[in-house]
């Protein structure tokens, strides 16, 4: 291969050393665990996050916590209203990075809901539009999913303040 050239792509120039992997803050990490479909599991994922919240030390304030636990209770209770049939448990996730967390729930049932308009005659099919006005008012982001299994994962992202150090 006389005469050859050799492109060279992504080299770093001499006398300069890549930079490191930033490092994960002692709170970052993905927890996953499953709940019956069933009203009392409400109130335990809810407790539960909040629990996990707390001792992953996750640098959240009172009102983002709040609405964190709240986009919680109604994405459980939708699946426990709606989804039970088909999926006798829902799977939750919570997911924290360097600047946001984000909470998802999966069941098996295909069925993708939309989020209805405020029906003031209704006591109830809201839930989704208040799961996405607290995103919005976070300046996070929310949306449904289908998963491999032919279910769906609902999920939404708030951003974190970051800590001073």
């Amino acid at each position: 291969m006389v005469g050859a050239v050799m492109e060279v792509r992504g080299s770093v120039p001499l006398g300069q050393a890549p930079l490191p992997a930033p490092v994960p803050r002692p709170y970052e990490g993905v927890w996953r665990f499953t709940a019956p479909t069933v009203d009392g599991s409400v109130p335990q994922v809810r407790h539960g996050v909040r629990a996990l919240v707390r001792e992953q030390g996750v640098p959240i304030d009172d009102d983002m916590l709040f609405g964190l636990l709240l986009i919680v209770s109604e994405l459980v209770t939708n699946a426990v209203k709606h989804a039970a049939v088909l999926s006798p448990e829902v799977a939750v996730e919570l997911a924290v990075g360097p600047e946001w967390v984000r909470i998802a729930v999966e069941d098996n049932h295909p069925y993708r809901p939309k989020a209805l308009e405020a029906d003031h005659a209704r006591t109830g099919g809201r839930g989704l539009v208040l799961v996405k006005t607290i995103t919005d008012e976070a300046g996070g982001s929310c949306d449904i999913a289908q998963t491999p299994g032919g279910g769906k994962v609902i999920w939404a992202a708030l951003p974190l303040r970051a800590p001073l150090y």
